[in-house]
């Protein structure tokens, strides 16, 4: 049946004006540019014929390959890694969707299948991304896979894991400060015609087709499930996961699978927040200074509607969680069995802090593994030879 399926998508549509539409070439990655401003930019979406979509899409069981939902996807040309069917666990209190177990460790290779397939439809010569950690590494192995090289701009400061990661893949690594980092991807894309899958634009537009792979995870949830979950807690950097995960549960509503969908939460460190911040301000996207967190992969100066959209259509909220607050969230998803990196367990920080009841199943998005965490690997470990060493120590 997978072999079967083939994809839907017809075109691209604004953000910013919802009757402004495209063609779904070239993917526009730089936004709208019709509503975009030299403030805000917005960014584009991708739509599908709907009506065309195959009856039991959605009672098949979710499974490795993203391409199981090709009818809701862009066209998938890149191979695949295996990415996706991500276990659904209980744990804490809530369910846990595991995205650590994705190829490279990270939900990021949902997001990289679809845009490194962009890449090899435009024909480019290779792959940019701007990162210093998940994305770079996904972007990579992606990229590896494909066939195409890939350029990675990263920061001196991320840890030796995710480097060791990206390096691996054969990419070409750059140390960039970071005011540097987009200013130089779009001057690699300009001369070099690489195809960018980081944001190139004032608040946050990324690539148009990177959500439609979270809508995966969605589409798992939903089938996992049995049901849409009541809400969804999500760790927030850009806000493409919590965009592409509310697009997914509002197509399933759409299509007529499922009556209701989840609200949907953004986390966010407490240190910055531009989601937070554009949601209590009644903005469309807002950008903000961030003081220092050990929550790297989501620490973000610059936000985008995507996000803010998610959480207002949802009923949802921006909720701020601060390193303490994921770090004990951290610990005990880890002594339930699940290593999450600290941005991971950000999602789980966000349930407990709100502490509302819902009227139904609840789910945190765990988006990492822990090895990929700053300072892993430097605990002392306790030294023994004799049982009342042990003892003493337990």
């Amino acid at each position: 049946m997978l072999q079967e399926l083939v994809s839907l998508a017809t075109g691209q549509r604004s953000l910013g004006d919802p009757d402004l539409t495209y063609p779904l070439r070239p993917p526009l990655t730089r936004g709208c540019p019709r509503t975009s401003t030299a403030a805000i930019a917005y960014p584009v979406g991708v739509d599908y014929a709907y009506d065309r979509v195959p009856a039991g899409l959605f009672d098949q069981p979710a499974g490795p390959d993203i391409a199981r939902w090709a009818p809701l996807l862009p066209p998938l040309p890149a191979p695949t890694l295996g990415e996706g069917g991500t276990p659904l666990l209980e744990a804490c209190g809530v369910y846990v969707k595991d995205e650590s177990r994705n190829p490279t460790w990270s939900h990021k290779d949902r997001l990289n299948r679809v845009t490194v397939s962009a890449a090899v439809t435009e024909g480019a010569p290779g792959v940019v991304v701007a990162s210093s950690g998940n994305h770079g590494a996904s972007a990579a192995a992606y990229a590896a896979r494909a066939g195409l090289p890939a350029i990675v701009l990263a920061s001196a400061g991320s840890p030796p894991a995710a480097q060791s990661f990206v390096r691996a893949y054969g990419a070409a690594v750059f140390s960039v400060p970071t005011e540097r980092r987009w200013p130089l991807l779009r001057e690699i894309v300009d001369r070099l015609g690489y195809h960018p899958v980081s944001n190139q634009t004032v608040t946050h537009t990324g690539h148009p087709y990177g959500p439609e792979g979270y809508k995966t995870i969605a589409y798992e949830i939903f089938v996992q499930l049995g049901r849409p979950p009541a809400a969804v807690f999500a760790p927030t950097g850009y806000a493409e996961l919590l965009y592409g995960m509310w697009k997914g549960f509002a197509e399933l509503r759409r299509l007529g699978v499922a009556e209701t969908a989840p609200r949907m939460f953004s986390c966010e460190p407490a240190t910055g927040g531009p989601h937070a911040r554009a949601v209590n301000a009644g903005v469309p996207a807002a950008i903000v200074d961030l003081a220092p967190t050990d929550a790297y992969g989501i620490a973000c100066t610059v936000g985008g509607h995507r996000g803010v959209r998610a959480v207002r259509e949802s009923g949802g909220d921006a909720i701020l969680v601060t390193d303490e607050e994921m770090r004990a969230a951290q610990r005990d998803l880890g002594r339930a069995g699940l290593w999450q990196e600290l941005s991971g367990a950000a999602g789980l920080a966000g349930r407990r802090k709100l502490g509302a009841d819902f009227d139904g199943p609840v789910v945190c998005v765990g988006t990492s593994s822990g090895f990929k965490d700053v300072g892993v690997g430097s605990a002392k470990i306790v030294e023994a030879t004799t049982f009342d060493e042990v003892l003493a120590n337990l």
